[in-house]
């Protein structure tokens, strides 16, 4: 997966590499290709490997195992993503002004390791260690590793190049270097969601398994980029253009407010102690951030795939056949249409758009390339329309939900008054489910009940007159009816199932989840098993009302089984939905089944116009970008502009933190609407940017 952070990064390593022949004999004879490149070329494969595997699942493995929320998860998952492109700045600070490329890849690598290995060990459920509190200081370490190395790996490749003389072999490692970046990322987007779908340590999921592959893979990196040290050609630190640049602008700042001459440009004033090319080179440095402050928003789009989209991708229906797509599987397919959509637009697309006169400038491409980005949120907008019917129900604060399952072959009718003098009636249909999912709460509350059975032929029960149930905020809960005995008396009671809050959420893989709840006489055995061959089995027991919850694998036709003998047949357990199985012993075994959230309905390439049409504005707007930024950007500052390029995709990322946070209980749907809206106007202000750009490039080619 080459992303725009990856072309930045190339694209800085080819505006900084320096004539490294001191014989000017050199120029005269063949050099050898040299060697050590494939210990750096290996590296990066591992590297990519690891951050874009580790990537793909983070979202999910926010909100299924640490349960964040949506909002939440979203929010870590961009502050991870933020930094990750805030510590390139700092990562080539301290390899051209203190520690020189090697040292600075070696330390920052070994950082990235301790990363991974408490990441991967944090997701290990069966330790007993703070798993949040871990799992993020890993994400933080990863963040510092991966973003300290970017700058530094790729011209640290070029620098054991001897140019002009080896321009070709320079071109050629590059070539390479950016195959291997796409290798990485691809395999590690497509196999770590099915490693996190396998069992281990007694779990559902193996999370340490899909972060440690990841891991195996930097420690490996880090193995084999040590493995060339003899052979590397290393620099001493010559210092950080970007330092140069920000004390330019500091004092140019300083003589502005403090200055008692006027001058034409208020960086003038830095001309006393920075040469007169630094301070050119700094205002045309300004006018290209001026221009595209308003990129930041575009990232603020596109780093949603890895979120949002991937959360949206959690509710549709992946099965295709007897294969499954897993939800953060649809990122895999991004990069295959980078890949495909790069020579495409190149010979065909942009020749074409050009002979008609329609896009001709990259000002041009950059515009559309925006606006089609706002038309690939507009469509995952009506997709999330779509598929928002089939989101779990949640309790919210203030409020709980209460189901009562009736496990008797009689109508039940229940009168309940809570602490607030609140009065509730309601009535449950023999073998059937009560589900009410907006009691108010606050804390918790208990509610004093009086049931009894309606009908005829009912169970020799006394009616119950004192019973309570007791709920919690945010919070669902479930109960049961069952026999009490009172002397020699039998009673009606409803007890709660377990003391277990009821998971209503989907889950991770997208596969149905369903729980037994029984009323049995005897101890008894159970299989729950599907035409396909897969199987549950458990115990029923007569002190306990409620299994475990099982992720199965989706089938229409599933089979109850109870001590051998079959219950219920065609039972329908359908991808991401969430159902209870109620069994109960009425003279002969019985079994309904209750949805509790929807299974999903819309098929999970409904994504796949969002994603083409995204893949299609990075191509507009990212590589475009780039490439006209570097271009206009003076030799000098090449670098600085590629770093500052990685900066906006930190802020876009930032963009999304403070959204998230600050619009929790507002629908998706909405949401991507607003960003879909919002880039519309950005892209005006940028038109507005691109004139005012314009003019103060002709003033300064003019003076």
């Amino acid at each position: 997966m080459t992303s725009h952070e990856d072309i930045a990064e190339l694209n800085s390593s080819n505006g900084t590499i320096a004539n490294n022949s001191d014989n000017p004999e050199e120029g005269k004879k063949n050099l050898k290709y040299p060697k050590q490149v494939f210990f750096i070329i290996s590296n990066e494969f591992c590297e990519r490997f690891c951050y874009y595997g580790n990537r793909t699942i983070l979202a999910i493995y926010l909100q299924q195992m640490l349960k964040y929320s949506e909002d939440d998860a979203t929010i870590i998952y961009h502050s991870f993503v933020m930094l990750c492109y805030f510590f390139p700045i700092i990562g080539a600070i301290i390899a051209d002004c203190f520690l020189g490329k090697f040292r600075t890849i070696l330390y920052l690598s070994i950082l990235y390791v301790i990363g991974n290995i408490t990441l991967s060990t944090a997701s290990n459920f069966s330790l007993p260690i703070n798993h949040t509190a871990f799992s993020l200081l890993g994400l933080f370490l990863i963040a510092v590793g991966t973003g300290g190395i970017k700058p530094c790996v790729s011209s640290f490749g070029g620098d054991q190049f001897v140019v002009p003389q080896q321009e070709k072999q320079l071109a050629s490692f590059f070539s390479v270097f950016y195959f291997s970046i796409n290798a990485g990322s691809l395999i590690s987007t497509y196999l770590t969601p099915e490693l996190r779908v396998m069992s281990c340590f007694g779990a559902d999921s193996c999370y340490p398994l899909a972060f440690g592959v990841p891991a195996a893979l930097m420690i490996t990196a880090l193995v084999v980029f040590v493995c060339g040290k003899s052979l590397y050609t290393m620099k001493n630190p010559q210092g950080n253009i970007l330092v140069e640049v920000s004390k330019c602008i500091g004092r140019g700042v300083w003589g502005k407010l403090f200055g008692k001459e006027k001058k034409q440009h208020w960086l003038d004033h830095a001309e006393e102690k920075c040469s007169s090319e630094l301070v050119r080179d700094t205002k045309i440095l300004l006018e290209l951030i001026y221009l595209f402050s308003p990129t930041i928003l575009f990232w603020a789009l596109y780093d949603q795939q890895g979120s949002r989209w991937t959360f949206q991708a959690v509710h549709m229906n992946g099965k295709i056949g007897s294969f499954t797509i897993m939800p953060d599987q649809m990122q895999v397919v991004n990069p295959v249409l980078i890949m495909a959509f790069i020579p495409l637009f190149e010979l065909v697309i942009y020749p074409l758009l050009a002979k008609l006169r329609l896009i001709r400038t990259s000002i041009q491409k950059l515009f559309w390339g925006g606006m089609i980005a706002a038309v690939a949120f507009a469509i995952s907008a009506y997709v999330e329309y779509k598929v928002q019917d089939a989101y779990a129900v949640l309790p919210e604060a203030g409020e709980s939900q209460l189901r009562i399952y009736n496990s008797y072959d009689c109508p039940l009718t229940i009168d309940a008054t809570d602490s607030s003098s609140h009065k509730y009636s309601w009535t449950v249909g023999s073998m059937d489910m009560l589900e009410d999912k907006s009691i108010p709460v606050k804390g918790n509350t208990t509610l004093s009940y009086s049931a009894s059975f309606t009908g005829t032929g009912c169970p020799a029960l006394s009616p119950v007159s004192d019973g309570s149930l007791i709920l919690f905020e945010a919070e669902a809960v479930s109960f049961i009816t069952s026999e009490q005995t009172s002397g020699s008396t039998a009673m009606l009671n409803i007890e709660r199932i377990d003391n277990k809050f009821d998971d209503l959420s989907k889950a991770d893989t997208a596969q149905p989840k369903v729980r037994i709840v029984y009323r049995v006489n005897s101890n008894s055995t159970f299989t729950l098993a599907s035409s396909d061959g897969s199987s549950k089995s458990g115990d029923l027991y007569m002190t306990a009302h409620a299994t475990d919850v099982y992720i199965v694998t989706s089938a229409s036709g599933y089979v109850l089984t109870i001590n051998d003998k079959t219950v219920a047949t065609g039972l329908n357990l359908d991808v991401g939905g969430v159902y209870s199985l109620l069994v109960a012993e009425n003279g002969n075994n019985e079994a309904h089944l209750f949805t509790l959230t929807p299974p999903n309905s819309v098929h999970i390439l409904w994504q796949l116009p969002q994603i083409i049409v995204i893949s299609a504005a990075e191509i507009m707007f990212s590589i475009t970008g780039l490439e006209f930024s570097y271009s206009k950007a003076p030799q000098s500052m090449k670098s600085v502009i590629s770093s500052l390029w990685l900066l906006t995709d930190s802020l876009g990322n930032l963009i999304i933190i403070l959204v998230s946070e600050f619009t929790k209980d507002i629908p998706q749907v909405y949401m991507l609407s607003s960003f879909a809206i919002l880039m519309v106007i950005v892209m005006g202000i940028f038109v507005l940017l691109a004139r005012c750009y314009s003019r103060a490039m002709k003033k300064l080619t003019v003076d």
